[in-house]
């Protein structure tokens, strides 16, 4: 696939720090996946939205294909990325979000300010600078946490301080 380069623009955060951000928000959702009953993390749902435990393998699919193509320019279609993880309980789960914690901690320090202002196209759908496609992952996971703190609230549990990051 051909990549194009936008202009060059100023850093408003570095590299190293972005991960630090990332992972700070990956932190908060895998102790959001732990206030989940056991029971409830693969059942529960409110108005028709799919149960935490599958918003929380959407976000697994993101980031663990996604650093990938990240780095590389190559991407698996999305498809592929919800046969490649799957889990059906929570240990499972974690057992996945911690493997694709560590492929992000090897994988991201490879990108380049300069592969962050090209376009791509993320999982042969979403197409956009790579910097775009890295925000919207992270844009993802915060808005499934979201759907899981109604869910928690609604379970009469208090999820973690979303700043507490």
């Amino acid at each position: 696939m051909e990549t194009t380069t936008l202009q060059t623009q100023s850093a408003v955060i570095s590299i190293p720090a972005f991960l630090e951000h990332w992972q700070g928000h990956r932190a908060l959702t895998r102790r959001t996946i732990l206030a989940f009953p056991e029971d409830k993390l693969f059942t529960y749902s409110v108005g028709g939205m799919r149960p935490f435990s599958e918003l929380a393998l959407e976000m697994i699919q993101l980031t663990g294909g996604g650093i990938k193509g990240i780095v590389s320019g190559k991407w698996d279609n999305y498809e592929a990325q919800s046969e490649r993880y799957k889990a059906t309980t929570r240990a499972e789960l974690l057992a996945l979000w911690d493997a694709v914690t560590e492929d992000l901690n090897r994988f991201w320090p490879q990108v380049t300010s300069e592969r962050l202002l090209e376009i791509d196209k993320a999982f042969g759908a979403w197409e956009g600078p790579v910097h775009w496609i890295t925000f919207y992952f992270v844009d993802n996971e915060i808005h499934h946490r979201a759907q899981g703190y109604v869910y928690l609230r609604s379970l009469g549990i208090e999820p973690p301080h979303f700043w507490e990051r």
